[in-house]
């Protein structure tokens, strides 16, 4: 792709579950000016849930990464700061991060925060026992956004919206006000696309990163048909530098290197946020690097031409982490054996979404 076509920046509920071909206009995003008071962490609305959140959210996956007292407190340090956004999954930690934040969630209000949790389970009886016991562990009578977490394979998304599949459970969940929403995570645009033309999802999570942009124009296709649909991205993976270029470089025991100085995590964000239909961001799961995120969603704006420019440079010396898996598993199979190293198998995505 030309360089000149990546400085230009990409930008500007359905009446039955299952898609019958109609567009739905994609919400409007706005941030609210920042006076540095907590109450006024910018906040955009998720499409059509209608539902205010702050424009960075609380990764659940960090909680697997500290102890109950830190964890607890990290919580309320980000609640405090403005985030009301938080999302977790039963994967994380063997269902270590769910104990952790329904218990850290304790003292907040239920009606404060937006909570999104997920499953990997692609049948109707697994979604619904997952669904069950994560309520259980955070400690709710609902959660206001349930996803099918980590498609990847276009056969995810056939068994799960199939007979006896998942969504089973989740439209009957909804019904129950068990889930307030309906969402996916995905890590290929063939599975999320296919999700996106086989039901009227809410929101979809996909990472939306500079350098996966820059280098193969990553995220631009289902940033594309989400604008159509009226579906409201949330965005993974933004402040990743790319695929780690020598193991022996590694400076966190992470399976893609994260972005370290606040200049560089700034713009990211402010590039994957001023995409028109991405209406938050995920900081990678540790709590270090969301204590940097926070600063970065406060003083918000949208991102120049010329910093456009600088991350296009950064993009050039990277080394794209997600191409190979769109070629894997672009025919909805995969080949065995692991895609990076120190990776005991083909499971990067599903353990660190």
């Amino acid at each position: 792709m030309k360089r000149r076509s990546f400085l230009k920046i990409v930008g500007g509920a359905a009446s039955s579950y299952f898609l019958a071909g109609t567009k739905l206009q994609a919400t409007e995003t706005k941030t609210k000016e920042n006076d540095g008071k907590a109450s006024e962490f910018p906040k955009r609305t998720l499409g059509r849930t209608g539902r205010k959140i702050s424009i960075i959210g609380f990764p659940g996956l960090a909680l697997t990464r500290g102890s109950q007292d830190e964890c607890t407190k990290a919580i309320h340090r980000a609640f405090e700061q403005g985030i009301n956004y938080f999302d977790v999954a039963p994967s994380y930690g063997d269902g270590d991060a769910e104990v952790k934040m329904g218990i850290g969630l304790q003292g907040i209000g239920r009606d404060k925060i937006f909570l999104s949790c997920k499953t990997q389970k692609r049948d109707k009886e697994g979604a619904r026992e997952e669904l069950e016991r994560s309520l259980s562990r955070l400690k709710t009578d609902h959660f206001d956004l349930y996803q099918l977490h980590s498609i990847t394979r276009a056969n995810d998304v056939e068994q799960a919206l199939g007979p006896g599949g998942a969504m089973e459970t989740f439209i009957k969940a909804k019904e129950e006000g068990k889930v307030k929403h309906l969402g996916f995570s995905a890590h290929t645009t063939k599975a999320a696309i296919a999700a996106m033309k086989g039901f009227s999802f809410d929101t979809a999570m996909f990472p939306v990163n500079f350098v996966e942009y820059f280098k193969f124009g990553f995220a631009k296709e289902v940033m594309e048909l989400a604008k159509e649909q009226g579906v409201a991205v949330i965005a993974i993976k933004a402040m990743a530098g790319g695929n780690w270029p020598d193991r022996n470089e590694r400076t966190r025991d992470h399976w893609y290197r994260t972005l370290e100085k606040d200049d560089e995590i700034a713009l990211a964000l402010r590039f994957t946020l001023s995409q028109e239909t991405v209406v938050t961001a995920i900081p990678p799961g540790f709590l270090d690097l969301l204590d940097k995120a926070i600063p970065a969603g406060k003083s918000y704006s949208k991102i120049t031409e010329a910093e456009t420019q600088k991350l296009q440079e950064m993009a050039d010396s990277a080394q794209s982490v997600f191409q190979r898996w769109q070629d894997r598993f672009a025919t909805g199979k995969s080949s065995p054996g692991p895609l990076y190293a120190d990776c005991p198998d083909e499971c990067c995505p599903y353990s660190h979404a």
